[in-house]
């Protein structure tokens, strides 16, 4: 059975349209929460949030462009009137050799991975301090703490949004706003299945302490506690979701 505690609660959960940002939109949904469903891709948000149901909402976003972002949390509160919950899941995740590696391809992916993350959490946490209430949480990735070859400015991303989840920590306290990470292992996503990673599985799995390979649904009940009221004690914290491949 699963739990309600999202009633009267709104969750934006960007990145949403497919993958690991769908798989915990559903889950807030089921736990009855308001979705905001943000992605790229406005027709895929719509058709998540329809799926979703709940009077989920799907609204299209850029989350690179500040001006795509404040649209995005206009909408929000002249619809639902609240921001409670962000989960930011919207990512790049790249497969390029260093030798292959132009600035041009690394600030793509810290557009999106870095600045989009800044501007989400800025624009919700200013909603959010005025509630006096708020859940941040951020997806990182465990490739950080591997090092994964082939993606040396996504693991710098993903560096960056550990160090940032731990400042933001810290700036949001005072206002009863926890701000956590989930660091995935690699997950079989949409996403994946279209870079060379997918080849990888087989090797991943020999590193894990629980054998199998990760997906979506995995890794949606840590986020749903973490973005929930129950997690008003845990703030600054990154949590590797990844079978035990990862254990500090």
């Amino acid at each position: 059975m699963t739990m309600k505690r999202y009633e009267g609660r709104v969750a934006i959960v960007s990145g949403a349209a497919q993958g690991i940002g769908r798989a915990i939109a559903e889950r807030l949904g089921e736990e009855a929460a308001t979705v905001v469903v943000a992605d790229i891709n406005g027709d895929g948000a719509n058709a998540a949030a329809e799926a979703i149901g709940g009077g989920a909402i799907g609204v299209a976003c850029d989350i690179g462009d500040p001006d795509s972002v404040a649209a995005l949390h206009d909408a929000v509160m002249s619809r639902a009137g609240r921001i409670d919950s962000l989960v930011n899941a919207a990512a790049l995740v790249p497969f390029v050799p260093w030798d292959e590696l132009t600035f041009e391809e690394w600030r793509r992916i810290m557009r999106v991975n870095l600045d989009g993350l800044y501007l989400m959490c800025r624009a919700s946490s200013d909603i959010m301090r005025k509630a006096k209430y708020g859940r941040i949480v951020n997806i990182c990735s465990n490739a950080l703490f591997a090092g994964t070859p082939n993606m040396a400015h996504y693991v710098a991303s993903k560096g960056g949004v550990f160090g940032f989840t731990r400042a933001l920590a810290t700036e949001l306290g005072g206002d009863k706003i926890t701000v956590n990470a989930i660091a995935p292992g690699l997950t079989d996503t949409e996403g994946v299945q279209q870079t060379p990673h997918k080849d990888a599985f087989e090797f991943v799995e020999m590193l894990q302490a629980i054998k199998g390979y990760g997906t979506p649904a995995d890794i949606a009940p840590a986020v749903a506690f973490l973005a929930s009221e129950e997690a008003h004690w845990v703030t600054g914290q990154t949590l590797a979701v990844d079978g035990g491949m990862i254990r500090w």
